[in-house]
């Protein structure tokens, strides 16, 4: 430790940082100490590790959590370790970029299903079907070029839902993969948010044994001070 500046020495990396940038092992939560004790049996209480070291023996502490209660450990699992350890956000806009990636056939596939699945297009194909058949069956302006039973109409008709049906499940399989990326995301955050939860736990499991231990402390000073006061009455007595 160098007197002049206050740094001191990390356990684990030997490197030399400011006492803002350190944590005593007594200090850290019992499952970091863990494993800093798996790492480095011989670690004393009151030796200074640095941060990034402390988030790394946490990390190594949660993946071995993990793997315990869930097994081998996923790629999305790894992610949210790699964000505890880095003090990152994990959470992303699934729908960032989404929609400029498109090529132009996505794109297509997007407008035709919109379209095809709103009033707009009910109506306006309600009203081309009844045009359809009133014309072909009272002959009017155009003549009766598709008379009853209005066969060139059902081709037409067939050939629609012929296309429309691969192109809304096009545009649906792209809903899927935007849906399934929103998922991903709802779990890495809700992971961490657990692993975060458990961390404050121990954190304040930790400050009220610390209380404890001073309260005890305190209690036997006081005894130890009522003592001493009654055996100085009774000598003077």
């Amino acid at each position: 430790m160098a007197a002049d500046t206050g740094d001191v020495t990390c356990a684990v990396c030997h490197k030399t940082f400011s006492l803002a940038e350190v944590r005593r092992v007594c200090d850290s939560t019992p499952g970091t100490q863990a494993a800093l004790r798996a790492q480095l049996p011989d670690i004393q209480p009151d030796q200074h590790v640095c941060l990034p070291d402390i988030a790394r023996m946490r990390r190594l502490y949660l993946e071995q959590l993990l793997e315990k209660e869930r097994g081998e450990l996923t790629a999305l699992d790894e992610q949210v370790l790699q964000s505890l350890e880095t003090g990152t956000l994990v959470a992303d806009e699934p729908d960032a970029g989404w929609d400029d990636a498109r090529s132009f056939g996505e794109r297509a596939a997007d407008a035709v299903a919109r379209f095809g699945g709103s009033w707009t297009f009910i109506l306006l194909f309600c009203f081309i079907l009844i045009v359809w058949m009133l014309v072909n069956a009272t002959g009017f302006i155009l003549g009766r070029f598709d008379p009853y039973p209005f066969i060139l109409l059902n081709l037409v008709l067939s050939c629609i839902a012929a296309l429309q049906a691969p192109i809304i499940m096009m545009s649906q399989r792209r809903q899927e993969a935007k849906d399934r990326l929103r998922s991903e995301n709802d779990y890495k955050v809700n992971l961490k948010a657990e692993l975060e939860i458990r961390h404050l736990h121990e954190k304040l499991d930790l400050h009220l044994h610390r209380q404890w231990e001073r309260l005890a402390s305190i209690q036997r000073l006081q005894i130890e001070l009522l003592e001493e006061a009654a055996r100085g009455d009774g000598a003077r007595n």
